[in-house]
């Protein structure tokens, strides 16, 4: 083992403070004291910060992305995993270096502050099948732990199964929906499983329900007759975990959607009729949808379409021969909250994204 160990004192960055300990060719336990002296030193500087302990994150990437997985960490907001194990997988590397990070703000005077804690493990393809005995010492014991590989390395996340709680997985990351929905529903028999591609779809499906939640309007939702979602073209996952969610909600009976030239189309039958269902491609700068419209019939029928835009999303309703139009303020996250809203949602639990997927699933194009 090398002894390029250094230990620094609080950095001062963007009105935060960083103490940090390095150390190359070491070992979890290694590691583990490091932390806990990072810890005790702090404390004992100043007895009003404390160390966060609510959610471990540990993160599997390939050495390339580490830097740009660092910056979509540090963008999640007020929702940062108390303690986060960053692992870089780098080809034909043999041994472990690493660098831990205290993260925190002076405290306003009578007050008190937090720490958060980051590890960053460069590893090997070697070490990913016993990378549980490598992390296991590093994490906060007691917590639940939330498991993201963006970049698959699925022999990490089957040797790390027994010591997770929650998967993070994006459906959308896949160029094949099929697989990748087939994916979510794997990693769902083993723990609790949290899409960003669903959370995309959260402020349409909040806007639908809306719409239709008042009594008046609940018996239209049996006269629905088409769904159509325009989404950007590799977000096909997303539109289908949405229709998937009406399908489920609404005891639909769905099949396979026909393709053609990128497109999606077909039938499901509903309890009040036949519900057409057409899914397109359409130009987005960012993953997820760009539109959603219903249609129902009956003696009123009712057309509702939502469009992203600036600020939010522009509804329009037309109905007993007049059109309303308005906007919904900040309905849309951004891709920029996505990532910490699925920090959040490690701490929830949502009953619909089981029935959805499954919905999802046998919508895919065959």
């Amino acid at each position: 083992m090398s002894a390029a160990a250094t230990q620094s004192g609080p950095a001062e960055q963007q009105g935060a403070h960083e103490d940090v300990w390095s150390e190359r060719d070491t070992t979890p336990d290694a590691i583990d004291a490091a932390l806990r002296r990072l810890l005790h030193a702090r404390h004992v500087a100043n007895d009003r910060l404390a160390p966060a302990r609510v959610l471990n994150l540990v993160v599997v990437v390939d050495r390339r992305w580490k830097g740009e997985t660092t910056n979509r960490l540090e963008r999640v907001g007020r929702y940062h995993a108390s303690r986060t194990v960053l692992c870089a997988v780098e080809e034909g590397r043999t041994t472990i270096d690493a660098r831990a990070l205290l993260s925190y703000s002076e405290p306003p005077e009578g007050g008190l502050g937090l720490i958060r804690e980051r590890v960053e493990l460069d590893v090997g393809p070697g070490h990913l099948s016993r990378l549980e005995s490598i992390i296991d010492p590093v994490l906060v014991d007691e917590l639940p732990t939330l498991l993201w590989s963006p970049h698959g390395h699925r022999q990490a996340v089957e040797a790390l199964l027994e010591r997770t709680d929650v998967l993070l997985c994006d459906s959308d990351d896949d160029p094949d929906p099929a697989r990748a929905l087939a994916r979510a529903q794997e990693l769902l028999q083993d723990a609790y499983v949290v899409d960003l591609a669903w959370l995309r779809t959260t402020p349409w499906r909040e806007r639908l329900a809306a719409r239709f939640d008042p009594p008046a309007r609940r018996a239209a939702l049996s006269r629905i007759r088409s769904v159509s979602v325009q989404h950007r073209a590799s977000s096909r996952a997303s539109a289908l975990l949405l229709v998937g969610w009406l399908a489920s909600r609404l005891d639909w009976r769905v099949a396979a959607l026909g393709e053609h030239d990128g497109a999606c189309a077909g039938a499901c039958a509903g309890p009040g009729g036949e519900v057409e269902v057409e899914l397109s491609p359409g130009e987005l700068d960012v993953p997820g949808l760009a539109a959603v419209s219903v249609r129902t019939d009956g003696e009123r029928p009712l057309a509702l379409s939502l469009r992203r835009g600036r600020g939010g999303l522009h509804a329009c309703e037309r109905s007993d021969g007049s059109e309303r139009r308005w906007q919904i303020l900040g309905a849309s996250r951004g891709e920029g909250g996505i990532l910490g809203e699925g920090v959040r949602q490690a701490l929830l639990r949502d009953p619909t994204y089981g029935p959805a997927l499954a919905r999802a699933g046998e919508l895919c194009p065959r």
